[in-house]
């Protein structure tokens, strides 16, 4: 082709080419998630639960994951009841204990999202009494997998663990669908053995955003607990931006503790 023709052929094509674009980062598909294990009823609740509410409605977050929640004859279910208090959020708990019976304990999700599906799981082994609560959500219409637990708590259980971790990530399906976020109460420190299938597709938001905030411990130590970090967020690797993440409910207020454990919190947005 002569080389005036071929640059005539190319400005004709010059206005279409400039119609393509890359899209921008939808700002519209972002979310704040949380974890929090609220310890039940231990302590004194009805001082701890004003501390709670407070909390989480600082975090204002569109996911609220609570381990350690308690319902029975004269207590409300306590997941139920956050949500109350907070407004707008709906829940999904899960309990080994049958729904009939008075006292039951478990796990929460709370969410102020569309909510597309929801489902559960009993972790291995079945005598430990832990349990996977999944829930799909909508973030602008982009579905996003929530998959919210509370694993085995012995140091020594790292075996259990990584059982009950197998479990989760066949629960949780294939990668290539919709997102997941991962997090609850883990028990151990995101490095250890047993969450070396979780590392290998997943990321740890906390460490990933701050490092100074993911080198404190989530467990309180005035309740005698160890220094550990073993609540965590952990996002699927490449389906999501860490925009931020820290610590929440991680000072006492006025000598009490909102909990035994702070929360995680973490702001992300869907890619």
């Amino acid at each position: 082709m002569p080389n005036r023709r071929r640059l005539l052929v190319l400005a004709a094509a010059l206005p279409l080419a400039a119609c393509v674009s890359v899209p921008a980062a939808d700002s519209t598909a972002e979310l704040t998630v949380v974890t929090f294990n609220i310890w039940h009823d231990m302590g004194d609740w009805p001082e701890r639960r004003p501390l709670v509410i407070a909390a989480l409605r600082d975090v204002d977050a569109d996911v609220i994951a609570l381990q350690e929640v308690l319902q029975d004859a004269d207590l409300p279910n306590q997941a139920e009841d956050i949500a109350r208090a907070l407004g707008g959020y709906s829940v999904h708990f899960v309990s080994v204990d049958p729904p009939g019976q008075a006292r039951r304990y478990g796990n929460a999700v709370l969410t102020r999202l569309p909510v597309l599906e929801t489902g559960e799981r009993r972790l291995r082994p079945l005598e430990d009494s832990r349990t996977l609560a999944t829930v799909r959500v909508s973030v602008n219409g982009r579905p996003v997998r929530i998959a919210a637990t509370h694993l085995h708590h012995t140091p020594e259980g790292g075996a259990l663990r990584d059982s009950q971790v197998t479990d989760v990530l066949a629960a949780i399906g294939p990668q290539n669908e919709a997102p997941i976020i991962l997090l609850g109460d883990f028990n151990a420190p995101a490095e250890a053995p047993e969450f070396k299938s979780i590392r290998d597709g997943f990321t740890d938001a906390l460490q990933s955003a701050d490092p100074a905030a993911a080198a404190r411990s989530t467990l309180v130590t005035d309740h005698g607990h160890r220094s550990k970090r073993i609540d965590h967020i952990f996002v699927q690797r490449g389906r999501f931006d860490i925009l931020s993440a820290r610590l929440a409910a991680d000072q006492p207020v006025a000598g009490v503790w909102p909990s035994d454990h702070v929360a995680v919190v973490a702001r992300l947005r869907v890619r």
